[in-house]
């Protein structure tokens, strides 16, 4: 799960597994797998940069433990 913010400043977790695509329009719309479209505060960049680190902490839990 990564941590964004909708644009009314409340944050809101997501499956980063479940993200199809996200665009600047200007503003960072997220669209989930399900159809749902999010509208947030984040650069594109900075959702990229959040699924790769929280993927990064998956692997390296597993790894920790030996699976």
């Amino acid at each position: 799960m990564i941590e964004v913010t909708r644009l009314n400043d409340t944050k809101l977790l997501i499956n980063s597994d479940l993200i199809e695509l996200v665009e600047e329009t200007p503003d960072t719309v997220i669209t989930l797998t399900t159809g749902r479209k999010l509208i947030v505060k984040e650069s594109r960049q900075d959702i990229k940069n959040l699924v790769k680190s929280y993927k990064r902490d998956i692997m390296t839990t597993k790894m920790d433990f030996g699976s």
